[in-house]
């Protein structure tokens, strides 16, 4: 896999762990300080966004699998001239 993929890979890994925390910690130390609704908001789009940063890899790893498919099918298929 291309390194730099890998690396964005990592990003999206790293960006969804730490929206976790986020969401996490506004969920116990948020109540003190903010309204429940407002708690609940922000958890909740910490979270989304969490979610969205452990999705979007698979999507990028499908689509380099797929490509690298179709690049083996079209060496392997002798081209015509």
């Amino acid at each position: 896999m291309d390194p730099r993929l890998k690396k964005r890979i990592m990003m999206f890994y790293l960006a969804g762990v730490i929206n976790a925390f986020l969401g996490l910690y506004v969920v116990v130390e948020g109540r003190a300080f903010l309204p429940a609704d407002t708690v609940r908001w922000l958890a909740l789009f910490f979270f989304a966004f969490a979610a969205v940063d452990f999705w979007f890899p698979s999507v990028l790893k499908k689509k380099w699998h797929e490509a690298q498919a179709k690049l083996d099918a079209q060496r392997q298929v002798p081209s015509e001239k």
